[in-house]
C-alpha cells in the first residue's frame, strides 16, 4: 500500500465526481480521466482491517476474479492518506450497463438464462460474493457478464460447497425487484440455466423453495 501525501491526494482528485457518499464522507469518486476512487475508513480502532485494510481485500478480490477469468474493474494503485485517515483503491471500471437496467421483456429473458450460468461459473470457481445481486453484475461492451463492487466477497481454491451456493442464492433474491426480474411470470429460466452448469449438482426444488411465493 503506498502513502499519499494530502497534496499528493487533493492532485488526484482534482475535478472529480462525489458518485457516492455517507456521513463519514466520500466513498466512491469518478475521476476527470473517467477511472475510479474507492475510500475506505477503519470503523473501528481494533479490528481485522487493522491488519487486513478493507483498500487491499478489494484489490486482492480484483485479482482473484482476474486470475479465474472473470470480468471486473483493474486495479491502478492502493494507497493509504494518513491526513484524511483513508485508504484508497484507484481502478479502472468495468464498462457497460448492470442487469437492473435492462427493462426490455425479450432482452431480460436471454440475460436470465446466461446469469443463470454466470452464477454456477462463480461458485464453480469458489467465487462467494455476498453483495451478489443485480446492480453489481455488469454486461460488458464486449458481452460478458463481470461483477463491479466486490468488496464483500471471498475466493477459495475450490468449488463451492451445496450449503454455501443455497446461503449466496438467499442474498441473491433480498431484493423484491431483483426477484421479478429473475422469476417474472413463473419463469424458471434462470435457475434451469444454474442447475445445468452447477457442480456439483444443486436440484431445482432446492432453489425454488428460496422464493417467498413458491413456483
Amino acid at each position: 500500500m503506498t502513502p499519499l501525501s494530502h497534496d499528493q491526494y487533493r492532485t488526484l482528485r482534482a475535478d472529480a465526481q462525489v458518485i457516492e457518499a455517507d456521513g463519514h464522507g466520500e466513498k466512491v469518486l469518478r475521476l476527470a480521466d473517467g477511472t475510479f476512487l474507492k475510500l475506505f475508513r477503519r470503523k473501528r480502532l481494533v479490528s481485522s482491517a487493522l491488519l487486513y485494510p478493507y483498500a487491499k481485500r478489494f484489490a486482492d478480490n480484483i485479482e482473484a476474479l482476474k486470475s479465474r477469468g472473470i470480468a471486473c474493474p483493474s486495479v491502478i494503485g492502493v494507497y493509504r492518506v494518513a491526513a484524511i485517515q483513508r485508504d484508497l483503491v484507484h481502478y479502472r471500471p468495468l464498462l457497460g450497463k448492470t442487469l437492473r437496467q435492462f427493462d426490455d421483456p425479450v432482452e431480460r429473458n436471454a440475460l436470465r438464462a446466461r446469469f443463470g450460468a454466470f452464477v454456477a461459473e462463480l461458485h464453480n470457481k469458489g467465487i462467494y460474493f455476498r453483495s451478489l445481486h443485480l446492480g453489481n453484475v455488469i454486461l460488458g461492451s464486449d458481452g460478458a457478464l463481470g461483477l463491479i463492487d466486490i468488496a464483500d466477497l471471498s475466493a477459495s481454491g475450490r468449488s463451492l460447497s451445496k450449503r454455501k451456493r443455497i446461503r449466496n442464492f438467499r442474498h441473491i433474491f433480498r431484493y423484491a425487484a431483483d426477484q421479478e426480474w429473475l422469476t417474472g411470470n413463473g419463469d424458471c429460466v434462470f435457475f434451469s440455466s444454474y442447475v445445468l452448469h452447477a457442480k456439483p449438482a444443486v436440484a431445482m426444488i432446492e432453489l425454488t423453495q428460496l422464493l417467498p411465493d413458491p413456483l
